[in-house]
């Protein structure tokens, strides 16, 4: 019997692991909370109706199916016991390994106010999408029907907390729904009546990219009908709106996408975290004291080479997912591995149809041809041939009709 490998979370970092370790002599065991494995960068579309869930997601039994050494596990894990090398599940199971990775991503950080999340939901999992598109959907079906246009005002407001690339994409697909494709089916609200705003803490959005890039994804929200609120904490939270410095935005519609923190699991490590509940690991990935025990992605606090912590992307997890895998397969021993590196290939947001920011490897791009590399890359990443091609299609009846293709909502309308 070969040795047991546990990876805890099927996102970027565990599947690259897992993949690594495909028909290897090692037993992979993968643990979820969910069945499938999710491609983030796009659930802002699923958001936003121009994606289905299915579009962006795999079982992750089917990614593995031909991979007998690979188990799938639907559960959470609630402990790790580093003495017996076993990591318990909250069914009462529990799992020995020799080799554990822990990928188990991240939440929203609502900053001690966890009240905020009922009202303010962040975009995480396919059921917060799909909560946002429905709120989203039911405001403009309230708004067709409201005559008084200061009544239905608030119907037709947006408000997204956090200028990260999330937030800034999420805000650019919101100007196209409420200004431009959706509105061509309404008879009573005019795309002039709808406003969004993008609400930054900071002095500027999209602080992750280096100058002109923020300044150029700011003219764009703004000439796509945005307004963008900079250097405003936000103060309060309600089921009615949000209060920025005095003001008390009146909407129902309202998204945070501002801040996030590592899973509550590395608490129970034992070992040193950042102020995000990012575990501090050694540069192989392993946690001080285990040298058997790894954390990745966005749980992880790894410095590049300037210093600076990782940022919590995609291409980073991979990047681990792949490093870790590897050095297992081989039987490396802790002496024999090589720090970890991160290559960066550069970072991107959309920000809507045909409108992008890029910086690939110090060359700044803006515009079209950002959008089409965007999407391009996204396409290439995604999980199975049937995702791609559909996302493509999608993707270019949208360009060519301005339509969104979901906009179903199918639940029935709350209070």
């Amino acid at each position: 019997m070969g040795k047991n490998v546990i990876i805890v979370g099927g996102g970027f970092a565990g599947i690259s692991a897992a993949k690594k370790l495909a028909e290897s002599d090692f037993n992979v065991t993968i643990v979820d909370k969910t069945n499938h494995h999710l491609f983030q960068p796009l659930l802002y579309q699923v958001a936003t109706a121009a994606l289905s869930p299915g579009d962006i997601a795999m079982p992750i039994r089917g990614i593995f199916t031909k991979q007998k050494n690979v188990t799938v596990v639907l559960g959470e894990v609630t402990g790790i016991d580093k003495e017996s090398r076993r990591v318990h599940l909250k069914n009462g199971s529990n799992l020995p390994f020799h080799y554990l990775i822990l990928a188990p991503g991240a939440q929203y950080n609502y900053f001690g106010n966890d009240s905020w999340k009922e009202h303010a939901p962040g975009l995480k999992t396919l059921s917060d999408a799909l909560k946002i598109r429905e709120r989203i959907l039911f405001s403009l079906e309230k708004a067709e029907q409201i005559i008084d246009p200061a009544k239905r005002k608030p119907f037709l407001t947006y408000v997204v907390i956090g200028g990260g690339p999330t937030g800034v994409e999420m805000a650019g697909s919101i100007a196209e729904i409420a200004k431009r494709s959706m509105m061509r089916d309404f008879r009573n609200i005019k795309p002039e009546e709808t406003q969004i705003y993008l609400v930054e803490a900071a002095g500027r959005i999209l602080n992750g990219f280096d100058e002109p890039l923020p300044e150029k994804g700011l003219k764009t929200l703004k000439n796509m009908g945005v307004e963008v609120l900079l250097n405003l904490p936000v103060q309060e939270i309600k089921k009615n709106g949000v209060q920025v410095d005095g003001q008390f935005i009146e909407t129902p519609n309202v998204i945070w996408g501002a801040g996030v923190k590592a899973s509550p699991l590395i608490q129970k490590l034992g070992v040193e975290i950042d102020r995000m509940g990012r575990a501090m690991v050694e540069p192989d990935l392993s946690i001080p004291g285990d040298d058997y025990i790894f954390v990745a992605g966005d749980a992880a606090h790894v410095k590049d080479e300037d210093g600076n912590p990782l940022p919590g992307l995609a291409p980073v997890a991979m990047q681990q997912g792949k490093y870790l895998g590897n050095f297992i397969k081989n039987g490396q021993k802790p002496s024999q591995r090589k720090p970890f590196r991160y290559v960066d290939k550069g970072t991107m947001a959309t920000i809507g149809r045909a409108k992008a920011v890029a910086d690939i490897r110090g060359f700044k791009f803006s515009g079209f041809f950002a959008w089409l590399m965007w999407g391009l890359i996204h396409i290439f990443f995604l999980i199975g041939f049937r995702n791609r091609f559909r996302v493509f299609a999608e993707w270019i009846w949208h360009y060519i009709t301005f339509k969104r293709g979901v906009r179903l909502i199918a639940k029935e309308e709350e209070g």
